[in-house]
């Protein structure tokens, strides 16, 4: 099973979207040192993951979902 890197899924979606760093800091109120910090990591807590979700309307527990059996 593939590891889910969902720092690179965030910054793909935030430059899909066409939104900066600065927009999405600006969303989460948060510096966007941190931005940069959370493009960087593997996992993420699952508060600040639906804030996320919320800010950029996509559901980014998806990929997590999808590996649960049915």
């Amino acid at each position: 099973m593939t590891t889910i890197f969902i720092g690179r899924l965030i910054q793909e979606e935030l430059k899909t979207q066409q939104k900066s760093v600065v927009w999405l800091s600006n969303e989460l109120g948060c510096n966007r040192t941190n931005i940069y910090k959370i493009f960087n990591r593997r996992s993420i807590d699952a508060e600040l993951l639906l804030r996320i979700s919320i800010a950029l309307n996509r559901n980014f527990f998806e990929p997590y979902i999808s590996r649960l059996p049915s």
